[in-house]
This record gives C-alpha cells, sequence and structure tokens, in this order.
C-alpha cells in the first residue's frame, strides 16, 4: 500500500491546478447547465465538464507511475471513449443509444485488452469449483461495464455526492486489491480515488463546477474496468459479490429505481425524484447533510467488502445475504420501491 501514497498524492495534486482551468474552459465553450426542471437542486448556471481534470489527473499520474501493458493501455483508451461521450452530451446533448453505443465499444476494448470477466467461483462446492464463461463473458462483462458506468451517472444529482461516492468505492477497491496484492490495480485505484479527491474542494456544496457526464460516466467506467481487473479476477469465492458491495450506493439505489418505475409502470428511462438523496431531501435534510450521510453509507459498504474479502466462503455467503436484507429493509424504509409518481 505504501507504493500507493505517492500516486494518490500527485493524483490530488494534478485535480487540485487543473480544476479551476476547466471552469474556466467550460463557461468558455458554453458547457454550462441551466436548471430547467424542479428535479434539479441547483438554482443558478452551473459549468460542466469538471471530469475533464479527473480524467487528465488519472492519465497523467497512471503514465508516470505504472508501466504500460496492455491493461493499462485498455483501461485509458476505454474511458476516452466514455470521456468523449461524455463531452459532447454536456456541450450539445446525446441520444441515450449513441451513448449506449459508445460504453459498448469502450467495454470491447476492455476485453481486447484482456480486461474481463472469464469465470464464477462456485462458493457451494467443497473446492469452490471454477464457473468458465467462456463466450459468455463478452456479454456479462459488457453489462458489468454498462451498468455501473451508468449507476453512478445517476446518482449525480447534488453537489459532491458522485464524486464522493467514486473517491469512497476507489479507496475500497485498493484495499481489496491489496488483500489480493494485485499491484497495477491497488495503484489505478488510488490515483482514481486521489483524482476524484483533489476535485472535490471545488464540487463539494456548494459546488463551483459540476463533473458532469464527461465526469460521472468516465468514473463508472473506470471504477467498473478497476473492480473486473482486481476483484472479479480471483479466484476467491467473493470475487463477484466484493465489488456489488463496494458499489452499493449506485447500484442499489438504481436497481431500487428500475423496480420503482416498472411497478409504477412507467418507463425505467424515465425521471423521478424517487432516488435516495431525492427521499433524504424530502426528510428535511440538507444538501450537506444528505450526502455526508451517502457518504458514510457508501463507506459502511466499503469496510462491509473488506471484512467480506478477508473471510472464508461461507462466511461471505452469510454476511453478503446479511448485508442484502439489511439494504432490502432500509430500502422500504425510505420507500425506495414507492410507485407514486414524484
Amino acid at each position: 500500500m505504501q507504493q500507493a501514497v505517492l500516486p494518490f498524492i500527485i493524483a490530488i495534486i494534478i485535480s487540485l491546478i487543473l480544476t479551476p482551468l476547466i471552469r474556466k474552459f467550460a463557461f468558455k465553450i458554453g458547457a454550462i447547465d441551466i436548471p430547467k426542471d424542479e428535479r434539479r437542486v441547483h438554482k443558478e448556471p452551473m459549468p460542466l465538464m469538471g471530469g475533464l481534470a479527473i480524467y487528465f489527473a488519472v492519465v497523467i499520474t497512471s503514465l508516470i507511475f505504472i508501466p504500460i501493458d496492455k491493461t493499462l493501455i485498455s483501461v485509458l483508451v476505454g474511458g476516452t471513449i466514455i470521456l468523449i461521450s461524455g463531452m459532447i452530451d454536456d456541450r450539445k446533448g446525446m441520444s441515450p443509444k449513441l451513448k449506449l453505443l459508445f460504453q459498448i465499444v469502450a467495454g470491447l476494448v476492455l476485453i481486447a485488452g484482456d480486461v474481463k470477466v472469464d469465470f464464477f467461483t462456485n462458493p457451494f462446492t467443497i473446492n469452490n469449483d471454477l464457473i468458465y464463461l467462456n463466450w459468455l463473458s463478452i456479454p456479462i462483462t459488457l453489462f458489468w461495464v454498462v451498468g455501473i458506468t451508468n449507476t453512478l451517472n445517476l446518482i449525480d444529482g447534488l453537489d459532491g455526492l458522485a464524486a464522493g461516492v467514486a473517491m469512497i468505492s476507489a479507496l475500497s477497491l485498493t484495499f481489496v486489491a491489496e488483500k489480493f496484492g494485485y499491484t497495477t490495480v491497488i495503484l489505478i485505484s488510488a490515483i482514481v480515488a486521489g483524482s476524484t479527491l483533489g476535485f472535490l474542494p471545488f464540487n463539494f456544496n456548494p459546488a463551483k463546477i459540476f463533473m458532469g457526464d464527461t465526469g460521472a460516466l468516465f468514473l463508472g467506467f473506470m471504477l467498473a474496468a478497476v473492480s473486473i481487473e482486481g476483484v472479479m479476477k480471483s479466484v476467491a469465492t467473493i470475487a463477484f459479490i466484493v465489488p456489488i458491495i463496494i458499489l452499493g450506493v449506485p447500484i442499489f439505489d438504481t436497481t431500487f429505481a428500475i423496480f420503482r418505475r416498472l411497478l409504477s409502470g412507467r418507463s425505467i428511462m424515465s425521471a423521478d425524484k424517487g432516488h435516495l438523496h431525492h427521499r433524504l431531501l424530502a426528510r428535511g435534510f440538507s444538501q450537506k447533510k444528505t450526502v455526508l450521510i451517502l457518504y458514510a453509507i457508501s463507506a459502511a459498504f466499503g469496510i462491509f467488502a473488506v471484512l467480506v474479502a478477508k473471510a472464508n466462503s461461507k462466511q461471505a455467503v452469510y454476511l453478503s445475504v446479511i448485508m442484502f436484507v439489511v439494504t432490502v429493509i432500509f430500502a422500504m424504509k425510505f420507500g425506495l420501491f414507492g410507485t407514486k409518481k414524484e
């Protein structure tokens, strides 16, 4: 872990330096988010594309500290493709279908670099036998990449929320990767965490800049890629469970949103004010308190994931079931399955 400290710090510094410059650039090219509906919490026009600072911090620091191989190249090239789609969307808008196309291409780049889900471990066999996916690894990898890329984007509704959750998730992946001894993944995760932390002073409430789809999609993609390379390629029983726990806040919030919309007879792509951060705001919490509560929940998921990663196969399964039950109870308490149109 000590070798990750310097890259983490350098990434913070680069992001801190670049963010004010990106803010000026966003104003210059007209990448501005103007609040047009009641779902938006901010009331004043806000510059977008803050994710560019995170992107450059990740790329520059990675090229300095990580040996260049096909894995790193595929992750950075795929991330660049995602970044471009986010920039276009922040500047001019982009249809969901075209966004999906960009995400599939980026996922295929990862697969070409051998960053893919190759197998699952069966925890219910004596020797934890492996189940090889063969050709199914491609659609499963694409599903994971597209899913995680979009889940982080969907929770990007309050100042600093998505950035902070991404930073906490990246740090959690760093500690889990350390458990498995994956040096490259430790470094990439730490760099992503540092780059996002350097951006947060400008994005936390009251925000001076939003990272926009440029940042949310890029960070979602990076977390998806790192989780595949750093955890899912492990033969440990919890290889598939741990990333889901680490990314629990965006994954469960998106899952509940899909069920909520289906139960109310709406398209799963339709927008609503039923996300967890909306529910907390409706209960009287301020933006800052809501974000801090969700940081705490995300950190709890991260700590839980590290504990699961260190448990044996049976313990990991039991712990995961307990977490799932508690999460569903929590969701029901806050009405995340609610069907009313908000």
